[in-house]
């Protein structure tokens, strides 16, 4: 019988690696350190050691609203979401830490939203329209807007139901759109008749035919007070003579006048010498009236007289 053969290199126990405690301690602080240093980039990238300060959200529910989440301005994070709680009121207070760098994008006229669309998750927004406005103080406590697309769903489906109801009375028989069109197809029938636009206004071609008759005797008339007034021989012929020999009328008005006022001048000089003959002319008419009785009653007595008698007894036959 063979006896097996048999390597006493393979019988040998196997040799001990050198220092593998002291090994495995070194990787396990490696990987401590490494695990250490990720968690703080991490703190560092979330912004845990940056300074910062607090702004108060106030919304009526915070639905969709979770903390970390970020608040941004024109799309970029200026402020995280670190706590949400109910107020005494009832009211959400989202509590938001905004870094002090990133604060001056912050002003007191800005506007705080809560978007929330049909399809992604809830953005908080800020809005600043004037930039030269004083920075938000911190602690600040501002009323956030929300923009709730599911929301106006139901709105939209009553609306689109108003409208629906509308444009189905609109459309009826009976309505007052049909009316009216009923009316301008009337209306549109006239235009296109004998008088157009003249019949439609007026109501019936027979109106607008007693109107144009008017209007034609009218137009006669005018003819005639044309050729009356500023025909030949019109009024406007003897109205220019007649001015002319007005003319010439003042023309000798203006000349009397002229002679009357010298008359004046001279009449101005005799009143003067007049005023002191008036003075005698008491005496002069009394004396002029006595002669006047005397004459009256030498004619009555001549006429009582013989042949100068006169019958006044009138006889009757």
């Amino acid at each position: 019988m063979s006896q097996p053969n048999t390597n006493p290199a393979d019988d040998a126990p196997a040799e001990a690696v050198a220092h593998v405690e002291v090994k495995a301690v070194v990787l396990l602080v490696l990987m401590s350190a490494l695990i250490v240093t990720f968690l703080l980039y991490v703190m560092y990238a979330r912004g845990v050691f940056e300074s910062t300060q607090r702004l108060v959200l106030l919304s009526e529910d915070s639905d969709g609203v979770i903390p970390g989440m970020d608040m941004t301005f024109s799309g970029f994070p200026v402020g995280r979401v670190q706590r949400v709680e109910l107020a005494p009121d009832g009211k959400v207070r989202i509590l938001v830490d905004v870094p002090r760098k990133d604060a001056k994008w912050l002003k007191t006229s800005s506007v705080f939203t809560i978007e929330r669309g049909l399809v992604g998750d809830t953005r908080i927004k800020a809005f600043t329209g004037i930039l030269t406005d004083p920075v938000l103080p911190p602690d600040s406590v501002r009323t956030v807007l929300r923009g709730d697309t599911a929301a106006e769903i139901p709105r939209l489906v009553a609306s689109a139901r108003a409208l629906l109801e509308n444009l189905d009375n609109m459309t009826r028989s009976d309505s007052a759109i049909n009316t009216s069109l009923t009316n301008i197809q009337a209306a549109t029938g006239r235009l296109s008749g004998k008088y157009g636009l003249l019949g439609t206004a007026l109501g019936s071609d027979t109106e607008a035919r007693k109107l144009l008759q008017t209007l034609e005797h009218v137009d006669a008339l005018l003819l005639k007070a044309d050729k009356r007034v500023f025909g030949k021989q019109g009024v406007m012929d003897e109205a220019q003579l007649a001015i002319v020999q007005l003319q010439v009328v003042l023309k000798d008005a203006s000349n009397s006048l002229k002679k009357v006022d010298a008359v004046l001048v001279e009449a101005q000089a005799v009143g003067a010498n007049a005023k002191v003959a008036t003075k005698d002319l008491g005496a002069l008419r009394a004396e002029v009236d006595a002669s006047l009785r005397k004459v009256t009653r030498l004619i009555d007595e001549i006429n009582r007289k013989w042949p100068f008698a006169r019958e006044t007894e009138l006889k009757l036959p």
